[in-house]
């Protein structure tokens, strides 16, 4: 007897293609469907700017399909009930075998836009092209984590090689506007830079100061309390940070009465930070709760905002930061000096630099109201410059004019 050949997909993944075409029923919407590709839907920055420009949409619809999985504590964010979010559940390599079922998809639900993000989604734009979605977008949000300087040259092939299914690119930084013309090839005309924007009434404060943060054992008068919020991971790098903290008292021990630190994340570097804080003798001054779903009181019970990462894309912590008020001292990579004006709303240190790293944190400890008045005039940028509304306005605008019916046939043929 002939043995069954062995599924090759996951025996909930026909559900889930089910689930989202039952959800191609719009109730008699006429509003354009946008289908947000991203690899996996949980917490972190690209997936942030997700929900927020969904939440803020007023004239697309939106669906979220993640190939991995979706976390659900994190999909709750999204506020909008006509929102469908599923996983797929894709098994690690190649998706090609999900080809078939995903055009049947896109044909099914129609979607105007199909919008992907980053190289791990980057696949699937073939598929799309395949069922004739009118509009394909592929957004470049942040490096990948083992190409941070992005020379790798199997992912610029990668890329390139999908090139011809996107219509139009959108990079969140000029450093990444930059890569995708010079190492992948994108024409100056299928290219778009657009930053995120930042929920500022969510973050901003009516008072001036820190304020408590529930749990915090960090909350007395007096302190300076520094600290970073994201997933504890390796191209975040929060171990700069620990070297950083530890460096500078040992320059100045006498701030271990007043300097703080404060690591809100989960993930791989977690106990890494611990045991270096530990070494050091000074896991007492420092605070590591692990993830949290308050980021904006998190944010208002510091002092300033740390960002240690060996590479970014357009980092919604820092415009959080800013928000929020605070002084952002970060490292000079990716798009992070474009929002850090150095000097006047923080300060950027090199990589791996930590002698730079502390003797910031040690100034802005020793100059509160220098620090205050830094992350004022961060507060009044963010104002001006990155808000939700300027943000959602540039993507539907970009859709608007892509999917006029004479550019779109156009944009079908040029590859």
């Amino acid at each position: 007897m002939a043995l069954s050949p062995a599924p090759l997909r996951p025996p909930d993944l026909d559900m889930a293609f089910q689930t989202l075409a039952n959800s191609g029923d719009t109730g008699g919407d006429p509003r354009p469907l946008v289908l947000d590709l991203v690899y996996r839907f949980d917490t972190g920055g690209l997936e942030n700017g997700v929900v927020n420009l969904i939440n803020h949409s007023q004239r697309y619809r939106h669906a979220v399909v993640a190939l991995t999985e979706v976390v659900p504590n994190f999909s709750q964010r999204i506020l909008r009930s006509d929102v469908t979010c599923q996983a797929l559940n894709k098994p690690p390599g190649h998706g090609i075998k999900l080809y078939p079922k995903l055009v049947q998809l896109f044909r099914q639900l129609k979607p105007a836009v199909v919008h992907s993000r980053n190289l791990a989604a980057l696949e699937c734009q073939a598929a799309a092209w395949w069922a004739g979605v009118p509009l394909r977008v592929h957004g470049e949000h942040g490096r990948d984590v083992d190409d941070p300087d992005g020379t790798r040259l199997r992912y610029q092939l990668t890329r390139r090689a999908y090139r011809p299914f996107v219509h139009h690119y959108v990079a969140l930084s000029r450093d990444l506007a930059t890569y995708l013309k010079r190492r992948v090839g994108v024409p100056e005309q299928r290219l778009s830079h657009i930053c995120n924007g930042v929920d500022l009434q969510r973050f901003q404060t009516s008072t001036v100061g820190r304020k408590p943060l529930a749990g915090s054992p960090f909350n007395a008068p007096g302190l300076f309390v520094v600290g970073t919020v994201g997933r504890m991971q390796a191209i975040k790098a929060q171990t700069f940070l620990v070297a950083g903290f530890v460096h500078g008292l040992r320059l100045r021990p006498d701030l271990a009465d007043r300097l703080r630190l404060v690591m809100v994340g989960e993930g791989p570097l977690r106990q890494e930070c611990t045991d270096q804080l530990q070494a050091a003798g000074l896991a007492h001054l420092a605070w590591l709760p692990g993830e949290r779903d308050d980021v904006p009181d998190v944010m208002r019970g510091l002092d300033c905002f740390v960002l240690p990462s060996r590479a970014e894309g357009i980092s919604n912590t820092i415009l959080e930061a800013m928000a929020a008020g605070l002084p952002v001292v970060a490292t000079q990579v990716g798009g992070n000096p474009e929002l850090v004006a150095a000097g006047k709303t923080g300060e950027l240190v090199a990589f791996g630099d930590v002698a730079a790293l502390a003797a910031q944190l040690v100034r802005l400890a020793d100059q509160p109201e220098r620090a205050r008045r830094l992350g004022d005039a961060g507060q009044a940028l963010a104002q001006r410059q990155f808000s939700l509304q300027a943000m959602v306005g540039q993507y539907e605008s970009l859709y608007d004019r892509l999917l006029d019916p004479g550019l779109a046939k156009s944009l079908a043929t040029r590859h």
